[in-house]
């Protein structure tokens, strides 16, 4: 049974792989003002399937940094780690339905065939060291955008036979998101633009799953002044919990939204309602990538 059956359901799922960082902050901050501006719930999802990249403690430091900037999400706090039947039912469906195989092959193998899996396998499968994919037709999905240009891609040609289960028996991310989204009837996703090349293939892995649609809004990621996407990865600075007013400013001002009157920025929860009743989806930026050094200075 799903968990909700509101018109408007949205989320945010960071990985626990570290502390928020001003990036992170904004993609929170983004998809709970949508929610909560269409009359929406604001779920919460810890995408804890990558237990190797992640960081002890890092999921409850997340919680204390949206507590702390006010940002609330309704209901319990889903465990992606606690979600393995279900990723494993989806798995058996598929495979089932012949739209998922067992694969062997290689990164090397997969590089001398020009990177991607199109088709039969390079490697006989050894199914104790194998990997699931999802196998794709030669077809072109276009996924619409809330604001972003519709994107087209051909799955086959552009993308391959992707990875619904890893080799070393973690579940692949592509997959996880799927079948999340639709246990908590999430109808709108507002994430960052570098997720925006997934789309297509989510729309079609839903579809064979014979799972609803979602509606999609791609915002910029907040970029480093080298253009790289600013990330745990890249070792970007932990968000200060005791800044939690002049980052919330800062993040409204990365999407372009109108700032509150003085009055109104004194807490965060003023800061945070004023942004729902002001919040403007057409005046978010439509590039995919802005420089932190654009607001940061302003």
């Amino acid at each position: 049974m799903s968990q909700t059956d509101s018109p408007y359901t949205g989320r945010f799922a960071p990985s626990p792989t570290g502390p928020l960082h001003i990036g992170s902050l904004i993609g929170a901050l983004a998809s709970f003002l949508d929610a909560r501006a269409n009359g929406g719930r604001w779920l919460l999802r810890m995408e804890n399937i990558d237990p190797p990249r992640e960081i002890a403690g890092a999921d409850q430091r997340i919680l204390s940094t949206l507590r702390r900037h006010g940002l609330l999400w309704d209901g319990d706090v889903l465990e992606q780690s606690s979600r393995h039947v279900a990723y494993n039912t989806a798995l058996t469906e598929l495979l089932n339905s012949g739209h998922a195989f067992y694969c062997s092959c290689s990164r090397r193998q997969l590089r001398e065939r020009g990177g991607l899996h199109q088709g039969e396998c390079a490697a006989a499968v050894d199914p104790g060291d194998c990997a699931i994919r999802l196998r794709v037709p030669d077809v072109t999905v276009t996924a619409n955008d809330r604001l972003q240009p519709p994107l087209s891609q051909n799955l086959q040609t552009e993308v391959g036979d992707f990875t619904l289960k890893r080799r070393d028996g973690h579940y692949a991310y592509q997959l996880a998101v799927v079948v999340d989204d639709a246990f908590q009837n999430i109808s709108h996703v507002v994430r960052g633009s570098d997720l925006w090349i997934s789309t297509p293939r989510q729309q079609y892995l839903q579809s064979m799953l014979k799972f609803p649609a979602v509606s999609y809004l791609h915002f910029p990621v907040i970029v480093g002044d080298d253009g790289h996407k600013l990330s745990k990865q890249t070792f970007a600075a932990a968000v200060d919990d005791s800044r939690a007013c002049e980052n919330l400013l800062l993040a409204l001002r990365f999407l372009n939204q109108p700032l509150p009157p003085p009055a109104q920025a004194t807490s965060p929860t003023k800061i945070l309602g004023w942004a729902v009743d002001h919040w403007q989806l057409a005046a978010l930026p439509r590039v995919m990538g802005q420089p932190q050094s654009a607001f940061y200075n302003n």
